[in-house]
């Protein structure tokens, strides 16, 4: 049958893929629309398929927050390029997604995937379409609720990284946004000392005593001074124990308990692109 230039326009603009994929689509499946469709989105996977070894490191960091501000998102969608992370379509799917994520309060990204896009698609199958129209890898890098009294967000120009922070009282913006940009600047690991990875603390012990042996230094000195040098890893990468940014001479805990004596965070989630 004959695909009319219009048919494949209107292809085109559902899908966004390319003219002449369009146009084979419909030849393929004699003009059935839907039928199209799926050849599209079979290319898709069979294009995701093929690129299963290559990096998706390049992407788009977000966080998004309910109307309430007591929810929020971290979010990465990644690819391949620059080029296509830079692209606003790419960025809008990558906000369609994160928004999907908040609404439906989705913790783990198997759950996202299997979340419906539309009425039509889930999220894995607009993934697997957006595969077919950008010709790269793309896949969901990083996903985490923060839930809190308030919560506030922060995105670093170029949406290559985000933060959000839930505190346990409702506090003013400008306290929350400093807060924020302490954790999306200063990249602590954990909120306070106890909520650090033993992995992590266990790390920074081995590497402190076998620097301190090649020292020279006794046995009971070398441990001594591996314990200082994580009192100084806590202060350095713990948010609470962290300087404050904009007055060294207090802490984050000291600068929130100088707001209310009670203030602190209780959610942190941080995401940024290497």
């Amino acid at each position: 049958m004959v695909i009319s230039a219009a048919d494949v326009n209107k292809l085109r603009k559902q899908t966004g893929a390319g003219i002449m994929d369009c146009k084979k689509a419909l030849e393929e499946t004699q003009g059935d629309f839907e039928a199209a469709i799926d050849f599209l989105r079979k290319k898709g996977a069979k294009v995701a398929a093929n690129r299963q070894d290559r990096d998706a490191k390049e992407g788009v960091v977000l966080s998004k927050i309910n109307d309430a501000h007591n929810l929020a998102v971290v979010i990465s969608i990644n690819c391949e390029t620059d080029f296509v992370a830079k692209n606003q379509d790419f960025i809008h799917f990558a906000e369609s997604v994160a928004q999907i994520a908040l609404q439906h309060k989705t913790q783990t990204v198997d759950t996202l995937k299997q979340t419906a896009y539309d009425d039509k698609l889930s999220v894995s199958d607009k993934f697997m379409e957006q595969v077919g129209k950008i010709g790269e890898k793309i896949d969901i890098g990083y996903l985490e609720l923060v839930e809190g009294e308030k919560v506030v967000s922060y995105i670093h120009p170029g949406n290559r990284l985000a933060v959000a922070i839930g505190f346990n009282k409702i506090v003013a913006d400008d306290v929350s946004k400093n807060i924020a940009m302490q954790a999306a600047a200063m990249a602590p690991v954990s909120i306070d000392k106890e909520d650090v990875d033993p992995n992590v603390i266990t790390r920074e012990l081995d590497i402190a005593r076998e620097t301190t042996r090649a020292e020279g230094k006794s046995e009971e000195m070398v441990e001594k001074i591996a314990q200082g040098k994580l009192n100084k890893f806590y202060k350095e990468s713990t948010l609470l124990n962290q300087e404050y940014f904009i007055d060294s001479k207090v802490t984050v805990r000291q600068y929130l308990q100088s707001v209310d004596k009670d203030l602190t965070v209780k959610a942190y989630k941080r995401c940024a692109l290497a």
